[in-house]
């Protein structure tokens, strides 16, 4: 399929299929099943990657990125992601890609200099400290309860979070928290930059969960005890917390919906091509209609994610939210993906499960992708709400004469 991708980033994305294919996958491939890739060894595929000119293509050059705009992005993610060592090797994974780009919309001068550098260039992680349990803020981030209270020049931040993507890992984690509890949530909070050192941080625990083997990245339950940091670790405006999450989220969510596309992608090439091979029945499992249609279901859909993600690109990159169109991508992104690797699984049957493939691999990470940034059922109540702001009163009049 031809998409109307600009020719920069048609071009960046060739080099980065073929770095994926001829750097990642011999990585990927030499350790399936062993556990997270050794530092060392994602160390020399990012020398690789900037050897390739793909490092960082989302980092302005004066951070040593190469300054690609958001369209010209949407391939190289796509690419990037049909290895689940891809978006590290290219300095493109969550939740560091997020949170360098939310540094870089509003961090300061001095912000970027001692965080967003050392982040491009790899020297450092980060996470990004919202979600909090039981009856904290998750799906629902109006219930968020850490509080920051200013005390002279600093802030004192208090509180308990959890799924902090890479936070045992993270060198500086964007918490957020309330900083006006007499106003709305959504006008009240704010964010700020901890140091993961910083006296009162407390790393409880690297929760168990499903997926994330290969790059070792966790979710962490984190608690905030007294944790002092100055104004000048304020990111933003101060109560601007959600419009600022709003800025970061956006794009996010479609970088997201791109990574995975790639890997459906590549998971359906897999099973293409051990379909082909596979005799079974009298002939290649390949030529069975069952198996060919299910085929052309995954990549129908695989290409109606890829135009609406484009679409909603093209509103974000002319200065809109876009929030029901990047909702819909989102909740569709994560249902396709997850169906298309799902369908490569049973069609690889005993070797789809088998970790010499990585489809087992995919499949545990992709089932994340329906709830991490935004829960399915969120995002369609975001939707259903606009589309019923828009009911014509000339249908209800209508209904109610053929009730009548």
């Amino acid at each position: 399929m031809e998409y109307d991708d600009p020719k920069r980033g048609r071009e960046v994305a060739d080099r980065v299929r073929e770095f994926v294919e001829e750097e990642v996958v011999p990585v990927e491939r030499e350790h399936l099943g062993s556990g997270p890739v050794p530092e060392a060894a994602i160390d020399r595929l990012r020398e690789r990657a900037r050897e390739y000119d793909v490092y960082a293509p989302q980092v302005p050059e004066e951070y040593d990125g190469m300054g690609m705009d958001f369209r010209e992005l949407l391939p190289v993610f796509e690419a990037a992601g049909r290895s689940l060592l891809g978006p590290t090797a290219l300095r493109v994974d969550a939740p560091d890609e997020g949170n360098m780009h939310t540094l870089e919309l509003v961090g300061t001068d001095e912000q970027k200099e001692r965080w967003l550098g050392p982040l491009a260039r790899g020297e450092i992680r980060s996470g990004f400290s919202m979600t909090e349990p039981m009856q904290g803020a998750g799906s629902d981030p109006k219930m968020i309860r850490t509080s920051a209270q200013k005390d002279g020049d600093e802030w004192v931040v208090d509180g308990h979070k959890w799924w902090t993507t890479q936070g045992s890992e993270a060198d500086v984690l964007l918490v957020m928290a309330r900083t006006d509890v007499d106003a709305h949530p959504y006008e009240g909070c704010s964010i700020f930059l901890v140091p993961a050192d910083a006296p009162g941080v407390e790393v409880v625990r690297d929760i168990p969960h499903v997926g994330g083997e290969v790059t070792g990245t966790g979710h962490a339950e984190i608690t905030y005890d007294g944790v002092r940091v100055t104004e000048e670790n304020l990111l933003g405006d101060e109560n601007a917390g959600f419009a600022i999450a709003q800025q970061r989220l956006g794009p996010a969510r479609l970088t997201h919906c791109m990574r995975f596309a790639g890997m459906a992608e590549r998971a359906l090439d897999v099973a293409k091509a051990y379909a082909s091979e596979r005799e079974a029945f009298d002939g290649p499992l390949a030529d069975k209609q069952s198996i060919r249609f299910e085929v052309a279901e995954a990549e129908t859909r695989l290409h109606a994610v890829r135009t609406m993600v484009r679409h909603a690109a093209r509103q974000i990159a002319a200065g809109e939210e876009a929030r029901i169109e990047v909702a819909t991508c989102k909740t569709f992104a994560a249902n396709v993906t997850q169906d298309a690797i799902d369908a490569a699984v049973q069609i690889c049957g005993g070797s789809g499960i088998g970790k010499d493939l990585p489809l087992a691999d995919f499949y545990e990470n992709v089932r994340q992708f329906r709830i991490i940034d935004g829960a399915d059922e969120v995002h369609k109540r975001v939707i259903a709400r606009n589309a019923f702001e828009d009911v014509d009163p000339r249908e209800v009049e209508h209904l109610t004469r053929y009730e009548g």
